[in-house]
């Protein structure tokens, strides 16, 4: 039996160089905000009760949220979808969820 010998597996560089090489979607501060905020949330009314806005406010900042992402092709059309980008970017850590 004869067995193949592969090249060496490049070692993955740290965490911020990771980042670093994937496109950010220039979220401002407000739309941080409000992403973080219905993430660690249920729903969308407990975020309207926290930051005192609308939902609809709230459901708009998503849509620009996720647009802006799709800008830099990486769509995010779920919640699972955003959180794994805000954990990408280093927007939030895995502990604050």
């Amino acid at each position: 039996m004869s067995l193949t010998t592969l090249p060496p597996t490049p070692s993955r560089g740290s965490d911020d160089e990771d980042r670093g090489s994937r496109p950010r979607p220039g979220l401002s501060q407000r739309e941080e905000e409000v992403l973080v905020a219905w993430i660690k949330a249920d729903t969308k009314e407990e975020v309207s009760r926290e930051l005192k806005v609308a939902i609809g406010t709230i459901n708009t900042y998503l849509a620009r949220i996720r647009a802006k992402y799709a800008a830099v092709g990486r769509p995010a059309s779920t919640k699972a979808a955003l959180v794994a980008r805000v954990l990408q970017d280093g927007i939030i850590d895995l502990d604050d969820l």
